[in-house]
């Protein structure tokens, strides 16, 4: 844009020194761009392998040459290719003495066309309808063919008329069929009149189709358009979350998470939901989240963490994490599942965790009607109406605690308590109240003499503020024990 600036400058005043090297430099960089697209266009290697083996097989002479011309021939291909001649036409302006190829400048433009999701839509738009186009155009040759020749022969400068030569009549014709009608060229003979008349009314219909083509393409593009949108917002996301299915579940989650300011992407083939989520501004990818393209369009091998699939209908759960865990063998996924049978189908589907919101809706009643009074302090906790957070903390291994007993900690002092701890260390497996938790224990209110290893995950409850600032006093004192060890490995001379 910068290079065209300068063109356009340069019309009514001089370059000058500083702008002649800025085009070199551009130029050079065009240069080499268009070089390496060359080189990257096919696999020559695959090629010449390719002609060896042939070679080997049919116990023939190895030809170089002719492997080298089909090479070659490979990167003529592209040399013709519709970006590639953009790229080129970017670079002959550099040839200063030819002034008219100074014009080809404006192509440079068009090379933003390889970088504008936009732009490559609406390409593709225009070349999903090629066949409708192409035809159009021909109808449209022929209709400006026989239009100049027609007011060619009727308005020509023997006849009295005003059309000097053949270039005047297509440049009639145009202007005429466009409806735009600048007047500098006027038919006077009845001929040329009918003719005109006859152009505008198929002009009208030629311009009248063309449109319908636009529309009609447009409105088959338009879902795309607008999820092309949102796929570029979530390239520019790190650490986000996946939410497949945005229905009551999926938005109270979402709800959640979004408060706790994490980013997340929500993927849903129900118009009403999709619609629901864009209306309150979270990335919405309005499709079938079992599918291969739309899980790696939303980011899964690309800064996703978490997959959470939170649709109504097991079996699409089971599709869902199927396909996560092809695509992605380390992402962390964590499944609902409606029926108790379906929760070890989505384990082996590739679950690392399973959710039964029903089961938990039923232990919540029934601990609601043993003890109310404790169920509603729990319950606003977790509303965070008093203020308080039931945590979870990670203990690093390299942290001030790992070692340590949870006597020596003192909890209490900072403002917080410890509800349990969830490990799956052999060592804890001498303590009591321990619970089963898939291939971990939770141990609720382990006992003062319980040592800590790196691992092991502290349920704490307490203010946002002091969980907060005690997870950054774990995270700071693991990372100087790594520097520390670090530079004792360093040899000393």
């Amino acid at each position: 844009m910068l290079s065209v600036f300068l063109l356009i400058y340069e019309i009514g005043a001089e370059l000058g020194k500083a702008g002649a090297i800025f085009e070199k430099i551009v130029v050079s960089i065009f240069i080499i761009e268009y070089l390496l697209r060359a080189w990257l266009y096919n696999d020559s290697h695959k090629i010449i392998i390719a002609q060896y083996e042939k070679s080997e097989y049919l116990e023939v002479p190895f030809q170089l040459l002719r492997v080298m011309l089909a090479v070659v021939a490979k990167k003529i291909e592209y040399v013709f290719t519709p970006l590639a001649i953009i790229d080129l036409l970017a670079i002959l302006p550099s040839y200063r003495p030819l002034r008219i190829l100074r014009f080809f400048l404006l192509f440079r433009l068009l090379k933003i066309f390889r970088y504008s999701r936009s732009i490559k839509m609406f390409t593709d738009v225009l070349f999903g309808k090629r066949f409708e186009l192409l035809t159009l155009a021909t109808f449209l040759g022929f209709l400006i063919f026989i239009a100049s020749t027609a007011i060619y022969m009727f308005e020509n400068q023997k006849t009295g008329g005003q059309i000097e030569n053949l270039f005047d009549a297509i440049y009639w014709s145009i202007v005429t069929l466009s409806t735009v009608g600048y007047g500098d060229i006027t038919p006077q003979s009845t001929g040329g009149r009918f003719i005109t008349l006859v152009l505008i009314i198929f002009g009208l219909g030629v311009l009248a189709f063309f449109t319908s083509i636009i529309v009609s393409a447009f409105n088959e593009k338009m879902h795309e358009l607008r999820e092309s949108h949102t796929y570029a917002a979530i390239e520019k996301f790190d650490d986000f979350v996946i939410i497949c299915g945005f229905g009551r579940v999926g938005q109270e989650i979402t709800r959640q998470m979004r408060r706790d300011r994490q980013a997340i992407v929500v993927i849903d083939k129900d118009e009403a939901n999709a619609s629901l989520g864009k209306c309150q501004g979270i990335p919405v990818i309005h499709d079938d989240a079992s599918k291969n393209q739309v899980l790696e369009l939303s980011g899964i091998n690309h800064g996703a963490n978490t997959v959470i699939c939170t649709t109504g209908d097991d079996v699409i759960n089971v599709y869902i994490t199927l396909t996560s865990r092809n695509l992605n063998k380390t992402v962390n996924i964590i499944s609902r599942a409606n029926c108790k049978q379906n929760v070890k189908k989505l384990l082996q589907a590739g679950a690392d965790h399973v959710i039964q919101p029903f089961e938990i809706a039923g232990l919540l009643a029934a601990e609601y009607i043993g003890q109310p009074v404790a169920f509603e302090a729990i319950l606003g906790i977790m509303h965070h109406e008093r203020g308080l957070l039931l945590e979870a903390l990670n203990v690093l291994p390299d942290s001030f605690i790992t070692g340590r007993l949870i006597g020596d900690i003192d909890f209490e002092h900072r403002k917080m308590r410890l509800v349990g701890v969830i490990s799956n260390n052999p060592k804890h497996h001498r303590h009591k109240n321990r619970y089963r938790v898939r291939n971990q224990h939770f141990y609720f209110n382990p006992p003062q003499h319980f040592v800590l290893c790196g691992g092991d995950i502290l349920v704490l409850l307490g203010r946002n503020y002091s969980i907060e600032h005690f997870g950054d006093q774990l995270k700071k004192s693991s990372l100087k024990r790594e520097l520390y060890a670090s530079r004792s490995r360093i040899p000393r001379r």
